[in-house]
């Protein structure tokens, strides 16, 4: 096996946050995720693998989640908007139509300016520079629903691949690479746990594991060579980061979330992480 991963789902602020919380709960348990052979972040996720591999400690990381949302806007996702990302999703027949229905549908929509929402997921991260450990980020061809993963040695710049990765439809435009534009990497799978076969073990943080077909189910995505542990918001979290995931003056409360929820599940994780294939 090529090493043990981490596999960083989708959430919006609030997940992110939820995300930084446990990571940073579990590493005070004695329980390093950020120490995975590679990790794989979609959505929100990529953010924080951004973050987590960017230099930055991750007790700072989890301190800047408790910082007043000054200046930041809230986006919200109403039923309607919920309702035109979702639909195209679950009718029958192939994946990458349904994904490209959904692109199509985002390069319709009015949004605020890309350059400007690139601006802010600038602000987010503390290095603009790819790490040197790996991290793959995803995303999906708005026009042609055609999957990608973006690396190190892909040639595009981190800003523009984690802005892609969070491009969510409807709500941010969507994010243009070498003359193609590219959506939210959520639309194929809320983590794309898949992209971590070959590696063990594997651990899953996801704040939310909504899935609409059966191959984006995160049990079936894992399969069952690898040992791996799916990680989710419990109750308390799920209520501390409300119902408007894209909300940032929900982070603070839900990075505490995900820091008291830690503890529940360190032993598990651990016994995961810590463990080698003979």
């Amino acid at each position: 096996m090529a090493g043990r991963a981490l596999v960083l789902g989708g959430g919006g602020i609030t997940g992110a946050a939820w995300e930084i919380g446990m990571l940073a709960g579990l590493r005070a348990d004695g329980v390093d995720l950020t120490t995975a052979d590679v990790v794989i972040g979609t959505s929100a996720g990529s953010l924080v693998g951004a973050q987590i591999l960017g230099g930055t400690p991750l007790d700072e990381l989890y301190a800047r989640q408790m910082r007043p949302p000054v200046g930041e806007v809230a986006s919200k996702m109403g039923l309607g908007v919920l309702l035109r990302f979702v639909a195209p999703l679950l009718l029958p027949g192939d994946e990458q139509a349904a994904r490209a229905r959904v692109g199509r549908a985002a390069l319709r929509a009015r949004t605020m300016p890309e350059g400007e929402r690139k601006r802010i997921m600038a602000g987010r991260l503390p290095s603009h520079s790819w790490p040197q450990r790996d991290l793959r980020i995803t995303t999906v061809d708005a026009e042609t629903g055609e999957f990608v993963v973006l690396r190190r040695d892909s040639g595009v710049e981190l800003v523009d691949a984690v802005a892609a990765s969070c491009a969510v439809p409807l709500v941010y435009p969507p994010v243009t690479i070498n003359g193609r534009r590219y959506v939210d990497g959520g639309v194929r799978s809320v983590a794309n746990a898949d992209l971590a076969d070959g590696f063990d073990p594997i651990v899953v943080l996801a704040p939310i594991a909504v899935s609409f077909r059966r191959s984006q189910r995160l049990e079936v995505q894992l399969g069952s060579d690898a040992r791996s542990i799916i990680v989710t918001a419990d109750a308390q979290a799920r209520k501390a980061m409300g119902r408007q995931a894209l909300d940032p003056a929900r982070r603070a409360a839900s990075a505490r979330a995900g820091r008291t929820q830690a503890p529940t599940i360190a032993r598990a994780v651990a016994e995961v992480w810590a463990s080698v294939r003979a």
